[in-house]
């Protein structure tokens, strides 16, 4: 189970870089400069989750993240209307990816409670993978 959420995890990182590179590809098309290195671009790097070391504490700060930009999507989407459906669609289907993220950490954080529940694990302590 660990390792499926490992590769979740990349997956979602790899999206999320795609995601950026998408907006700054259509930025230029527009003959725009995208800010690459701006202070505001995502810092952040997915939880590493190893073999025999602990889960635990898992952040629900990126389940907020992934719902802070689905509504910045919709805001966007909204803003552009009929006015340039190009950037529509690529704003549409990130947002589809910002969904599937969002329902995938909701399901892990469900799945933890869970485990957590069953162990009689005190909400936040570190799960250790027993081989």
């Amino acid at each position: 189970m660990l390792r499926q959420w490992r590769r979740s995890f990349w997956s979602t990182q790899a999206e999320e870089q795609g995601h950026a590179d998408k907006i700054a590809e259509r930025i230029t098309q527009l003959d725009g400069d995208p800010d690459l290195q701006s202070r505001h671009a995502f810092q952040t790097q997915p939880q590493r989750i190893r073999r025999g070391h602990e889960f635990g504490g898992y952040d629900p700060g990126r389940l907020i993240a992934e719902r802070i930009a689905i509504d910045s999507y919709n805001e966007i989407i909204r803003y552009l209307g009929d006015n340039d459906p190009t950037s529509r669609r690529v704003m549409e289907e990130i947002l589809a990816k910002e969904e599937e993220h969002a329902e995938e950490l909701n399901t892990l954080i469900q799945t933890v409670s869970e485990l957590e529940k069953k162990a009689d694990i005190e909400p936040g302590q570190p799960l250790r993978r027993v081989s």
